[in-house]
């Protein structure tokens, strides 16, 4: 690990110094891909990235390992960080394995959307206090596909949010009917599209969702942008219209969206003490706007490929708020997907998910918002290993309930988990310290990069066993490789055997609470 000197030096002396403490931690290290690791306390470890230097996987490295072999990527409490090893089918016969975990391809769902991050307001303003170069290491992190995670889908925030420095929408002039006054904010200019364009450069199978917070105050029964309200009913038509006008507008910046939700939380917007900008929805009156003036404005415009996904609330709601819609059959004919959140996950069974599923086959069920906030701690825990435990979990579990994908809450923030304008404070992937110019990757990151770099857009969730301790999920990827990702919670090493009828067997010892991605030819 490196470390700044202690006394107070010129900050171009600090940066000179730091870059020569990289170079010699590789020249005497030998590699040039692994994790350059701070610790922040016991087992709190994060990788640290700068202008000149950010682990990840080789430009060169061979995507599919030789027949007959595996490729075996391994992420663990004590430390190690996408660690590679080749280990071949049909070895160590003798193997005492604790857990046998069988593959069966021939038990297909769903296919796979993809997995990403959020472009809010302070993911932008953190990005831009970087150095232009890590700037780009920072990007190609989550984006490029030969290096990085290979994010393939991004939501970007219509308006403000929480994690923006101010409260705000796109036409502040009220009874602006005709939306005449209708523009973007500096804040997309300088701190959304930019970024959501440069994403597209380093992987053009990038997917944009987008929602709202919360319309123009005058549109709202409560004229605020937070509290409770609901949408005014002679404003039905005019906020259509003001959704496809964002969609316009970003296309004329170079940002394709390719769906829009009904809005972000609304039972925030019914709550009587909520400090988040919302807007209130029910089921009844959310499905008669689709059906009535969204379905249609979306449909009959040059924009008939944007979709709408429903509800991007709390699973606490399935099914039964997606019945409700479903009551009006006009408007369930518009909707593409059904996406919730990951709050209230603790006290409601995954089983929902696949009952939302079973009701409803035509429409893939998607996550797109989690990330952490303990009450009882601080926002940002540095290199907390519990963190990413949860997402990786988290992970596993929708992949397993007929989810199609799973997008995280803001890409990066700075390490007081912010700026957010009602100090929601929270924690992130990426935290950055513009101090230093660095950035650090903490487990969180890998948790996700343990799905994303492998399991490719279009994948196909396959069946496999899993145990008490040993949680995993199994895909076919549209390159017919096979990917199995695999959770060892346990305090102590496990071993299992991964058994293929088509290739055999794969013996592994995973380390205590470590993220596994195995990866062969099919």
């Amino acid at each position: 690990m490196f470390q700044s000197p202690t006394r107070k030096l010129p900050k171009y002396i600090e940066t000179m110094w730091r870059t020569f403490l990289v170079v010699a931690f590789f020249f005497v290290k030998g590699s040039a891909n692994d994790c350059v690791t701070r610790s922040f306390g016991i087992d709190q470890i994060v990788c640290v990235c700068n202008a000149t230097y950010c682990d990840g996987l080789p430009k060169n490295h061979v995507e599919v390992p030789e027949d007959g072999s595996a490729y075996w990527y391994v992420s663990n409490k004590k430390g190690l960080r996408m660690k590679l090893q080749t280990v071949k089918f049909n070895e160590n016969q003798s193997w005492n394995a604790e857990s046998t975990l069988i593959i069966d391809e021939t038990k297909k769902y769903q296919k796979v959307l993809g997995f990403g991050g959020a472009f809010t307001d302070s993911v932008g303003i953190n990005i831009k206090k970087l150095s232009p170069a890590t700037q780009d290491q920072l990007l190609r992190a989550y984006y490029d596909p030969k290096t990085g995670c290979k994010y393939s889908l991004g939501r970007i925030p219509i308006g403000g949010t929480d994690f923006s420095t101010r409260p705000y929408a796109y036409d502040d002039v009220a009874n602006d009917t005709s939306l005449k006054h209708f523009a973007l904010a500096q804040e997309d200019y300088d701190y959304k599209l930019p970024f959501a364009r440069r994403a597209v450069e380093l992987n053009p199978e990038m997917k944009f969702t987008s929602a709202v917070w919360s319309p123009p105050t005058w549109m709202k029964t409560n004229n605020e942008y937070n509290g409770r309200g609901f949408l005014k009913t002679e404003y039905y038509q005019v906020y259509a219209d003001y959704m496809l006008k964002f969609v316009e507008e970003y296309k004329k910046n170079g940002v394709d969206i390719a769906a829009v939700s009904t809005g972000n939380e609304p039972s925030e917007g019914i709550a009587l003490h909520n400090s988040l900008s919302a807007m209130g929805w029910t089921a009844k009156t959310v499905a008669k706007w689709i059906a009535d003036n969204l379905g249609p404005t979306l449909a009959e415009s040059e924009y008939n490929q944007t979709r709408i996904w429903i509800l991007d609330d709390q699973r606490s709601f399935l099914p039964e708020y997606i019945e409700e819609i479903a009551e009006n059959k006009r408007s369930m004919k518009y909707v593409e997907a059904i996406a919730s959140h990951w709050y209230r996950d603790p006290d409601i069974p995954p089983s929902v998910l696949t009952r939302t599923h079973d009701e409803f086959p035509d429409k893939f069920l998607i996550m797109t918002e989690a990330c952490i906030h303990n009450q009882s701690e601080r926002p940002v825990v540095l290199g907390s290993w519990d963190r990413g435990e949860r997402y990786i979990l988290s992970i596993l579990e929708y992949m397993n309930h007929w989810y199609v994908g799973w997008v995280d809450w803001n890409i990066a923030l700075d390490k007081k988990g912010g700026p957010n304008w009602i100090k929601n404070y929270v924690d992130a992937p990426i935290i950055i310290d513009p101090k230093t110019d660095e950035f650090y990757k903490q487990p969180m990151y890998y948790a996700l990069m343990h799905f994303s770099r492998f399991v490719d857009r279009d994948s196909v969730k396959i069946s496999i066993t899993d145990t008490l301790h040993i949680k995993s999920t199994a895909f076919v990827t549209p390159s017919n490789e096979v990917v199995v990702v695999l959770y060892n919670r346990d305090l102590s090493p496990k071993q299992v055997v991964l058994k293929d009828a088509k290739k055999g067997s794969l013996c592994l010892e995973l380390s205590p609470q470590s993220m596994n991605t195995i990866k062969y030819k099919q």
